[in-house]
């Protein structure tokens, strides 16, 4: 048959239906749990998808990257564990359910079906068997269950605080998903809102969060390592007490700059603090009241934004500054947060900026305690903070910033006046949301018995079916309308007693899923303490960085209480990170709005799956972003063409004996092949995966070189090149390499087929002596290899020492390059 008859063979639908149904029922992928199987093992996830809809151009390519290196270690005989699940709870399938006039549940679950499907049809390969949903009630029991260890232990507790609150969602929202002051579900401008809520205390793990990200340098993305630090946000410094006039407990601050305590010329209370509520004086109340009503109209990104005008009020108390014993006026601003340290702050306006605009605004004093060299501050209007002498201070006079501080904190411990401390920009996780759609907090209130927990026996505590009821947000969860899911017995003492009506937080179901899929079928705890050991912690996570933060923090906090509680070995969840770019169309963000869509449907339709997901990987390294504007499928899938012409071409057969002994073949094809095995091995471990597609493509050429104008089809070195070339291309291309191997004489599945090896004497380059002249006369001698290429060759020249030494200084005209063997340098 000719290569034209071979080309109008290829028909990726075709294709894609027949290995569709015949994988369904092989199974491969299953990961084994025999302890008889002896191979290593690897966890390899793909950060679980929403079920919002089909799937889209993202996991197109997430699910492209974190398939292809499952698939790599199949190949490489290990035993693998890749499973997929659903993140089914949470804000869209309720609101998309209140606008369809339908159930959270329904909508959900008719979704996770078409995503399973179009999974399926995407080829990506996945342990089927331990599937999960985390709205599943088998699920959520166990989400409560570790809500009730937190709670036990004192990391899960409730409190009365101002929160952030979304109007449009019409629930309250973690400090980690208010971004730039806007919900970052929906968008709306997020406000402040007193209520009692849920917390996880995260921040009793704030030091360990942080240095246990030590083993993950190289291993995770930096940009990622360096967002967890910044957020959490570990402030070494001191806390100071303050005395307040008329106060008997003395009111400690935190500052990282002691040694300035000498500059603090005022001190500054959060407005909507308990705090600032408590000091202010009677004559001042209704200006103070008038004040904190427009302070709760603020979001926090506004109150701290650096260009905004200060703002604030007296309170008619003065503070005494311990070091110095001025009186020092008591005010309330917007500036200072409540949730900051105690919502109060000593200001030094000589060498903080907001400190100093506020001074100016109100006519407060400034007052030089460190020399910088620069102009005196409440002249240019500009602070000074940073290094500098100390000056204006006692003691501290003449002591450098670091010296300073030592010495401050050694004397206000000297006077039981305050210590060295560290603090943390991190909060603790705000868990309840007002929402039907998520896992009921397993929580009674009795008025004889206080708040009491759920026994574990009563779990799951099933969320109510409320089909036909109005789930519309009013402001508290649809939950509370329950009345008879609400009204419940006290699990203590029997007597009448209502349900929390708050659910959790969405990332809590998250936050330890991984977990679940060594056993997710296990009934008598979240998970099998010896299957998590087998296979945990997961080896490979593949996912968006827009997780960065939220997810991944949560889950390795999770991971620590687990370990404390001995249910865990390790301490991180995730040994290595990989994060995919986005897949942007025309320069911006996909868009319903832009009208820039592209619909992934379409694209496999007119493609088919292989050249989505090779265009995926070759477009760019897994991290950058991916313009759909810049790509073009139809080159993969004449890629793809090609591919299967060379292994339709392939005239001998397989077997044993002289005629298909590779070694027996065409030397110069069996050394791409090598070559290509060696280096795409190494590309794929360490996630360069379009340049491993490149080097299949030159395998390709390589080939295609060979049968058309070489030893031809029958040379055994063509089938060596096309059947590694089929094993090497499954795992990006599975459709076509499950094809190819079974042209080329071999029982399914390629998934199985064994990783080449590459023969060490086939890697070995020939090298010749290049000899290198500086106008003209032999001044070097090079052994450089037989294909050098003419750039390499020029740069090995110019650094020649004997270029060098003739050169003696003179510039370089022009280099004249006669690869492999001759370089003439033509000096200036």
């Amino acid at each position: 048959m000719t290569a034209a008859e071979n080309a109008d063979r290829y028909d990726p639908r075709a294709i894609q239906e027949k290995w569709q149904r015949r994988w369904a029922a092989m199974d491969v992928f299953r990961a084994s749990d025999d302890p008889a199987d002896l191979r290593p093992r690897r966890y390899l996830l793909d950060m679980f998808p929403y079920p919002s809809g089909d799937l889209h151009m993202g996991h197109a390519e997430a699910y492209a990257v974190g398939d292809a290196m499952a698939r790599y270690y199949f190949q490489r005989d290990y035993n693998v564990l890749h499973p997929i699940g659903w993140d089914a709870f949470g804000l869209p399938a309720e609101n998309a359910a209140i606008r369809n006039n339908t159930h959270p549940a329904d909508w959900t679950y008719k979704n996770i079906e078409t995503q399973a499907a179009s999974f399926r049809n995407y080829a990506v390969s996945f342990d089927w068997s331990r599937r999960l949903q985390t709205c599943d009630p088998a699920y959520y029991r166990w989400t409560q269950w570790l809500f009730l260890r937190f709670y036990e232990r004192g990391l899960a507790y409730r409190k009365d605080g101002y929160v952030n609150w979304c109007p449009v969602d019409q629930t309250v929202l973690a400090n980690e998903q208010v971004i730039n002051g806007r919900c970052e579900r929906c968008g709306a401008e997020v406000i402040r809102r007193a209520l009692t809520q849920w917390y996880f205390k995260i921040t009793e793990y704030a030091d360990r969060l942080l240095s246990d990200m030590a083993p993950l340098e190289g291993k995770w993305p930096e940009r990622v390592l360096l967002m967890q630090r910044n957020w959490i946000g570990r402030s070494e410094g001191a806390e100071v007490q303050f005395t307040i006039e008329g106060r008997d407990e003395p009111v400690t601050v935190f500052t990282t700059r002691p040694d300035t305590l000498y500059g603090a010329t005022f001190f500054v209370v959060a407005a909507d603090s308990a705090l600032a509520n408590e000091l202010c004086a009677p004559e001042h109340v209704a200006e103070f009241e008038r004040y904190l009503a427009d302070v709760r109209k603020l979001t926090d990104i506004e109150r701290q934004a650096a260009d905004r005008e200060k703002t604030g009020v007296f309170l008619g108390r003065y503070a005494i500054n311990p070091v110095n014993g001025e009186r020092i006026p008591v005010w309330a601003a917007d500036y200072v947060l409540p949730d900051y340290g105690t919502g109060a702050i000593m200001a030094v306006p000589a060498h903080d900026q907001r400190d100093l605009d506020f001074a100016r605004k109100f006519g407060l004093p400034v007052q030089v305690v460190l020399d910088t060299g620069l102009p005196d501050p409440a002249q240019t209007g500009m602070a000074t903070p940073g290094e500098g002498t100390l000056v204006n201070s006692g003691p501290l006079d003449g002591l450098s910033k670091s010296d300073a501080i030592a010495k401050i904190i050694e004397i206000l411990a000297a006077q039981g006046l305050g210590r060295g401390a560290i603090s943390y920009r991190l909060r603790d996780w705000l868990v309840s949301r007002q929402r039907f759609w998520g896992a009921p907090i397993p929580v009674v209130y009795c008025n004889g018995c206080g708040e009491v927990a759920v026994p574990d026996e009563q779990l799951p505590v099933l969320l109510p079916d409320l089909r036909g009821q109005d789930l519309a947000p009013k402001g508290a969860s649809p939950l509370a309308a329950a009345t008879d899911w609400v009204e419940t017995d006290c699990p203590k003492c029997g007597g009448p007693a209502r349900r929390d009506t708050d659910t959790m937080d969405t990332f809590v179901d998250s936050s330890w899923y991984f977990l679940r899929y060594c056993s997710p079928d296990f009934e008598h705890g979240p998970f099998d303490v010896e299957a998590v050991r087998r296979w945990s912690p997961v080896d490979l996570y593949v996912g968006g960085v827009e997780h960065a933060i939220l997810h991944l923090l949560y889950s390795r906090f999770f991971v620590k209480v687990l370990h404390d509680m001995r249910m865990l070995d390790f301490v991180e969840p995730f040994t290595a990170l990989v994060n995919q770019g986005q897949v942007i169309n025309q320069g911006k963000a996909m868009s319903k709005s832009l009208g820039n869509g592209v619909d992934l449907g379409q694209q496999l339709a007119e493609h088919g799956v292989d050249a989505i997901r090779l265009t995926m990987i070759f477009a760019s390294p897994p991290e950058d972003d991916i313009d759909w504007a810049d790509v073009r499928p139809e080159a993969l899938v004449r890629f793809l063409t090609r591919v299967y012409r060379v292994a339709a071409d392939v005239a001998s057969v397989p077997g044993r004996g002289a005629a298909a002994d590779p070694a027996a073949g065409d030397v110069d094809l069996r050394k791409v092949t090598h070559k290509t095995i060696d280096e795409v091995t190494r590309l794929v471990e360490s996630t360069r995966l379009n340049v491993a597609v490149a080097r299949l493509m030159e395998l390709v050429s390589a080939a295609r070189r060979t049968i058309d104008s070489g030893p031809g089809a029958a040379d055994p070195a063509v089938r060596e090149a096309a059947e590694t070339l089929t094993v090497l291309l499954s795992l990006f291309a599975p459709y076509t390499a499950e094809e190819c191997w079974e042209m080329l004489g071999h029982p399914p599945s390629v998934a199985l087929a064994g990783w080449p090896v590459a023969d060490p004497a086939l890697l070995v380059e020939e090298t010749v002596t290049c000899v290198v002249q500086v106008d003209g006369k032999v001044r070097d001698r090079l052994e450089v290899p037989a294909n050098i290429g003419e750039d390499k060759l020029r740069e090995l020249a110019l650094a020649a020492p004997g270029v060098d030494r003739a050169l003696a200084g003179r510039g370089v005209r022009t280099v004249i390059v006669r690869a492999p063997k001759l370089v003439n340098v033509v000096s200036a």
